[in-house]
Formats: structure tokens, sequence, C-alpha cells
């Protein structure tokens, strides 16, 4: 199905890209109104009650994914603020891990606050899951199967949560304790095999559903997939990214590997401006 953005200087996108002008409300049997069961190992999506209605763009991208990267950063609102701390009025913020030093990186427990507090940006990590790992060999510390699998797509270095597959993030007004809602969330994912295993599920400030959607697989070597949604609001408090079906582990191969599992980890995350609830 092809869809097109209701602008009239709307950008352009590749091939494998939609840009879905929505209002974020399925029904259960969409493919994109999905959840995850709370448990440290979920191997599927499954239906959510109906989201609220939000208006937003989708991007859904795989193979050359650079094209709708920059689409993407020009719907959140340019420029990148790095780590300014403080409220920004424009601009969005970008994690892609390879600043992340050499103390805190092939480790399993990576600060869940390290973008809040050390690189000021505004996200921190619920510690929901075992663990969480930011890696520049490709997870071989975990399993040495996965040096074939998980190519970065920027710098050197991927994340993923340990002893889980399943990653919540929060916002805050960037080196600061005050809550904060985005307008746009997206991720790029490495190495996904099965469609349908990985996606965002976004939730309001005030715990309301607003809606989930899936990463594409990947179509070609490289792997990398991208997804991400901008709404007309900074509405969105939390997000709930899934990585795969399964999660790291020695004794758990990938899928393409003979494995029972579609093993995937996180590269960029780009996100906009923080902006204190009420706001």
């Amino acid at each position: 199905m092809k869809y097109s953005i209701p602008h009239a200087n709307a950008p352009r996108f590749g091939l494998l890209a939609l840009s879905i002008p929505l209002l974020l409300a399925f029904s259960t049997a969409s493919p994109l109104g999905l959840r995850v069961q709370p448990a440290h190992d979920a191997s599927s999506l499954e239906p959510m009650g109906p989201p609220s209605l939000i208006q937003g763009t989708v991007i859904r991208s795989t193979g050359a994914i650079e094209a709708d990267l920059t689409a993407f950063r020009a719907l959140l609102g340019n420029p990148i603020n790095g780590a300014v701390p403080g409220q920004q009025l424009t601009g969005h913020r970008e994690i892609n891990w390879d600043a992340v030093p050499a103390a805190v990186t092939n480790v399993t427990d990576f600060p869940a606050a390290f973008f809040n507090t050390t690189s000021t940006r505004g996200l921190v990590y619920d510690l929901r899951s075992r663990g969480l790992e930011v890696s520049d060999q490709r997870f071989t510390d975990i399993n040495p199967t996965y040096a074939s699998e998980f190519n970065p797509f920027s710098g050197l270095k991927v994340f993923s949560p340990v002893g889980n597959n399943i990653s919540d993030v929060e916002f805050l007004v960037s080196g600061s304790d005050t809550e904060a809602a985005v307008r746009g969330f997206g991720a790029v994912f490495m190495d996904v095999d099965v469609e349908g295993s990985t996606g965002l599920i976004l939730i309001a400030e005030d715990g309301r559903p607003l809606g989930s959607i899936l990463a594409p697989a990947r179509s070609d070597a490289r792997g990398a997939s991208f997804v991400g949604v901008v709404l007309d609001e900074p509405v969105i408090g939390r997000v709930r990214i899934v990585s795969g079906n399964g999660h790291l582990a020695p004794n758990q191969d990938d899928i393409s590997q003979g494995g029972h599992r579609d093993l995937v980890v996180v590269d960029d995350i780009l996100y906009g401006e923080p902006t204190a609830t009420g706001n």
C-alpha cells in the first residue's frame, strides 16, 4: 500500500520507506496495534486495547536508510541539539553510542541515566531489564556467533538490553529531573530477520496507549532497518523498544545461525526535544 504525507512540500522517501499520515488508532487485527507482555523474554507482540487518536507520520525503511533518516530529522525539526542541557526551543536529540566512554562499554551495567546526567540528552532507561550493554565487539563477549550478525550502522558501537529483549525509555528536560514528553521517536535496528518481531510501543505521559509501529525486516547484508513516528504534539512520555523476539545469551543463536529466535540490537536513536510536561 502506498501512502503520502499531506503536506505540499513533503520530503521524498526511498522505495522501502512508508510515510504514513495516520490516526494512531488501530483495531486488534492491525499489525500496528501491538503490545509486549511484561516478561523477560517477550516472544511476540500482541494486540493492545484501542489507543488514543493522535495525528502523526510514520517512516519505515530498510536497506539504504540514510535518506529516510534525513527526512525523519526534518520532520522532528533541526538542528541536532546534542548534549546541550535545558529545554531547547527547536531541534531534536540523537544517540549513536559512539561517544560512550570505555569504562561503560562492553559491560552489562550501562548506567540507565547516562543520557541525562553524563551526556545530557533528556533520555533515561527504566531498569525493568536485567541489564543494559553498549558494545564495540558486536556482543561477542556474550556469544561468539554474534560477530557476523550485528553490523553497526554508524560508528562501531551498538546497544542491547541484557537478559531481555525489551528496553523502556522515558524523557526528562535535558540535565534535569523535570518530567518531559517528545513529539517523535525513531530507532535504527540491526538484523531484523523476521517481519513483526521488532518495533516501538508509544505511551503518553499519563499512561494512555498511543499506538505501536513495526520495523521492517532487513533487505540486505548490512541489515539496517528503521522505524519512527512524528506526532503533531509532544505527548509521548515513554517508549517501549522491542528488539526481536529473543534475548542475547551464551546459548541463544540468531535464527540465521540455526537458532529459534530473531535476535536484534539497536543502533541510532532519534527523538524530539524533551518538553516539560504541561508546556
